[in-house]
């Protein structure tokens, strides 16, 4: 069945349409609430957050990019727990040391025996390099970027899923690319083709 008869289903109560839905786009929604707020537990919550109120909203949607109307509502959902995590302000764990042995130690990259370990340590390092700098960004500049050039948006796309105008977005988009250049000055060397940020003139 494809997403547009799915969608239709949806609209009229069908809770296994719906459902199918969820696990066509449940990890991308996490993914982005992840990138946005930094927190396993915490994406965690607003993917559960956004599929709920997706659900009790999805008569509204009135057709065009399904995906940009998921993730405007995991962004929504990302900004109500930023805001109650600045009204409830917590005290950030130390980051973790490259020579704890525990976090050598960790299954999380040897579950998988294609790459080596080091090839594996190097791609966490490089992924928490590059979650840090994007965590740094404020959090109208990290949206933007996450949407497009991690989701894969196109401008239009982000605009809707932002609720702001193209020029504000493509204006953000921008500067969130240059403060995340800086931050990833020094391990640009280390990052592969393909994960390198391109240039607005590049698009």
């Amino acid at each position: 069945m494809d997403e547009q008869k799915l969608i239709e289903l949806a609209q009229q109560g069908g809770l296994e349409s719906f459902n199918q839905l969820v696990l066509v786009y449940q990890e991308m929604v996490f993914n982005t609430a992840y990138r946005i707020l930094g927190d396993d537990a915490s994406a965690e919550d607003a993917a559960q957050v956004t599929f709920i109120n997706a659900y009790r909203n999805i008569k509204q949607y009135r057709g065009g990019s399904f995906k940009a109307w998921l993730l405007r509502t995991v962004t929504n959902a990302c900004y109500d727990e930023l805001r109650r995590q600045k009204r409830r302000p917590t005290t950030p764990l130390e980051p973790v040391s490259q020579d704890n042995d525990e976090e050598l130690d960790s299954p999380g990259w040897m579950e998988d025996n294609s790459p080596s370990p080091e090839e594996a340590l190097e791609n966490k390092e490089i992924e928490r390099a590059v979650q840090n700098c994007i965590q740094a960004l404020p959090d109208e500049f990290r949206t933007v970027v996450i949407l497009v050039d991690i989701q894969g948006l196109d401008y239009s796309e982000a605009s809707s899923a932002v609720g702001k105008p193209l020029g504000t977005v493509k204006s953000r988009l921008a500067r969130a690319r240059l403060r995340l250049r800086d931050c990833l000055k020094g391990l640009m060397e280390l990052l592969p083709a393909n994960h390198r940020l391109i240039s607005e003139s590049e698009r």
